[in-house]
């Protein structure tokens, strides 16, 4: 496959810069590394976003995850796999991935489930990585961005 254009953050001055100055923004709260990476990898498999599914399991094997976790994130619910936070979490990042697919966007059970998990400063650094690997998503798939062109 070979890209519509170059990817939109290396054509606009800052834009890459700007995104990855949020995605640190949020590394003080207390939310996992790999439960970020987990939370990246569903919302890129629910996008179809190839290069960053691609990028996200490799991170998630770098850090020493097992096969089975990494392959098994898009039937998570079927799996014995992930803890109580993690399925909060990637619960929470289906809903706000899939706006539009339901009348509350996010209901209150998937919010509350998170809550019992995550603190408010930690809920908002899940939201705010759901927004940053949505953003990422929307950049690379309408332009054709391809896997492993990242690094």
């Amino acid at each position: 496959m070979q890209a519509r254009i170059k990817n939109p953050v290396m054509l606009i001055p800052g834009a890459l810069q700007a995104l990855l100055a949020l995605d640190k923004s949020t590394e003080a709260a207390e939310v996992p590394y790999v439960t970020r990476k987990l939370i990246h990898l569903r919302a890129s498999q629910i996008n179809a976003c190839s290069v960053c599914v691609d990028m996200h399991a490799r991170e998630l094997k770098k850090a020493g995850e097992k096969d089975e976790r990494i392959f098994a994130v898009s039937a998570w619910r079927e799996t014995p796999y992930f803890t109580a936070a993690e399925r909060a979490a990637l619960a929470l990042t289906e809903a706000a991935t899939r706006l539009a697919d339901r009348s509350d966007a996010v209901s209150d059970d998937v919010w509350d489930e998170a809550a019992r998990h995550y603190d408010d400063k930690a809920l908002a650094a899940l939201v705010i990585q759901i927004a940053l690997i949505n953003a990422f998503n929307r950049l690379n798939a309408p332009t054709r961005q391809p896997v492993g062109a990242w690094g």
